[in-house]
């Protein structure tokens, strides 16, 4: 529940600012403009300032998911590194107390 209150205040945010930059982009064109084609304009542009930053989202959650599954493919590597590396100390402390035990 709140991942989805936090999409959608993410979503309104950034319709927000494609309003905001879709006006400034449209203030030097107003003596040009009649009011419809400048309303037209403005959600035009705030419709496609949508689209790039939903785009811009999607790859950085693939991009996050890549990532994920590189450390988690690390951190099996490593974790089977460590459990080798202490079974071979283990082994290896057995060995020199098989040493001593023969030797005393």
């Amino acid at each position: 529940m709140v991942d989805r209150i936090e999409g959608f205040l993410l979503v309104e945010a950034t319709r927000e600012e494609g309003r905001t930059a879709a006006e400034r982009f449209c203030a030097p064109l107003d003596p040009w403009l009649t009011e419809a084609q400048r309303a037209e304009l403005e959600r035009r542009f705030e419709s496609e300032y949508l689209v790039l930053a939903r785009r811009s989202w999607q790859r950085t959650a693939e991009r996050a998911q890549e990532l994920r599954a590189e450390y988690e493919e690390r951190y099996r590597v490593l974790r089977c590194r460590m459990v080798a590396a202490g079974l071979l100390a283990c082994a290896g402390l057995v060995a020199v107390a098989g040493i001593v035990a023969v030797v005393c």
